[in-house]
């Protein structure tokens, strides 16, 4: 009897389900935009898209990914009554590459040009993993056109960053899925997307960073978040950075990874929501 307890024991720990940091649930069909566009910038073509009104919220997300990635944050965002500016990074979702090399000031002068397109003297910028590294390019270097500032899952110099391990990661590889399909679908180089990858390894191999003068020098109110669970950023470093920006908050979103905006939308939300209207 005890040995056919063990072995049933065994067998329901076998086929547990996963917890959800080591899920990627995709997010669902992004809302119909009011305005989409391009512009025209140092040699891209940036495509951009814009839904609701109220105070300006820019969402920039994550390396290899598009627009469509916000679309969990979207609605919380237009029922918060604000206006909702979305776009895709150079060289990733609809928007072009530029013969020139890839950085993170190329892309944040993306934003710069997206902003004034539309006309935006200032805006709350959003920024996820890569687009974290633009949301704080941006503060830094043009903090007059930002009025607050939510990074999730940036750091801020290589000590930030998790030993690259060796074999496969379930999380990665089922997003780096979901990018080529998207990059396929929405690009207008579909069969191009690994030329993409390329394009843009130097500034994963080698980004620039950020010192902790130009830390202590961002002005906005500021939160730094993470998920608990995140695959490649040092949770000491999101609190290092919390406490040298003047004005910052750390949030850590439990059970969650690099990927709570999908895996936790509700807290997600519930923190983004709350931090803008503070």
């Amino acid at each position: 009897m005890r040995a056919s307890i063990v072995v049933l024991f065994v067998a329901r720990v076998a086929h547990a389900a996963p917890a959800r940091w080591e899920t990627v649930p995709l997010p669902p069909a992004m809302p119909t935009a009011a305005v989409t566009g391009t512009v025209s910038s140092a040699g891209a073509e940036i495509y951009y898209a814009t839904y609701g009104s109220g105070d300006p919220v820019v969402l920039l997300h994550g390396g290899l990914g598009n627009s469509d990635h916000w679309s969990n944050q979207v609605p919380a965002l237009l029922e918060a009554k604000h206006r909702v500016i979305v776009l895709d990074s150079r060289g990733q979702g609809r928007s072009t590459r530029s013969a020139a090399k890839i950085s993170y000031d190329a892309m944040a002068s993306d934003v710069i040009a997206v902003m004034d397109k539309l006309e935006l003297p200032q805006a709350a910028i959003v920024g996820w993993s890569d687009g974290g590294e633009m949301a704080m390019k941006l503060a830094i270097s043009h903090p007059e056109r930002v009025s607050k500032l939510f990074v999730f899952g940036a750091n801020y110099n290589s000590e930030g960053s998790k030993p690259r391990r060796t074999g496969r990661n379930a999380a990665f590889d089922a997003y780096a899925v979901k990018c080529r399909a998207d990059y396929q679908k929405l690009s207008k180089t579909p069969k191009q997307f690994d030329e993409s990858i390329n394009w843009l390894l130097p500034i994963w191999r080698n980004p620039m960073g950020f010192t902790k003068a130009q830390l202590k020098a961002i002005q906005a109110p500021t939160v730094i978040a993470d998920g608990d669970h995140d695959e490649v950023i040092q949770m000491a470093q999101i609190e290092e950075m919390a406490a040298l920006i003047p004005h910052a908050k750390k949030v850590v979103f439990e059970d969650a990874s690099h990927f709570a905006l999908w895996q936790d939308p509700e807290s997600f939300n519930k923190a983004l929501v709350e931090f803008l209207a503070n």
